[in-house]
């Protein structure tokens, strides 16, 4: 089992002349590090321009989601934040590079933000998730809350935003109270 909560994981490529297959799945291998939960829809976006960011967001019980990330086309960097108000780590997070070349996937437990900033134009994320998604459950926390203190790698020009992300609340004013396991968040081992 992981120690941390959030992990990445880097499922292994077999290459050979005509290029290479993995196994960007595996209940068996999720297992080994502590997740049972059922994965029950996959999602896809696109990012047109360098410097977008989607989140932070989660959904509330009874339908709150794990997640399971990786970046399909181009590069970014994924951001998960403790949300559990019992945690040492309340609003604290952490980040990894996820790149299309590398087929690296960060694991986000129920009771984490995520978002994540594209750093190159033309990315595409998937990601898996352990519920449907339930407009009534929805929810974030500010992009910028200084509170959080995401040291975000923008363009000059700055964060291309949605409207509703723009107006998140901040993290004091988070409605939600997930439970704690037990479990801080620690820095991500590669």
């Amino acid at each position: 089992m992981t120690e941390s909560p959030v992990f990445l994981v880097t499922p292994r490529r077999f290459a050979d002349a005509r290029g290479w297959f993995s196994e960007t799945y595996s209940q068996a291998a999720m297992a080994k590090h502590g997740v049972n939960e059922t994965f029950v829809q996959d999602n896809q976006s696109f990012s047109r321009q360098t410097g977008t960011v989607r989140g932070i967001h989660f959904q509330r019980p009874p339908h709150a989601q794990a997640k399971l990330v990786r970046c399909v086309r181009g590069s970014l960097i994924d951001y998960a934040v403790d949300l559990r108000r019992q945690s040492p780590t309340f609003g604290r997070w952490v980040s990894a590079r996820l790149t299309a070349e590398g087929g690296e996937q960060l694991y986000i437990p129920v009771g984490f933000g995520h978002a994540f900033v594209t750093l190159e134009p033309d990315v595409e994320i998937a990601y898996k998730v352990t519920d449907v998604y339930a407009p009534d459950c929805d929810g974030g926390v500010r992009w910028n809350d200084p509170t959080v203190g995401i040291d975000w790698p923008l363009p000059a020009d700055g964060a291309v935003l949605s409207d509703k992300d723009a107006v998140l609340p901040g993290l004091d004013g988070l409605d939600v109270d997930f439970a704690y396991d037990g479990r801080p968040l620690l820095p991500l081992q590669a």
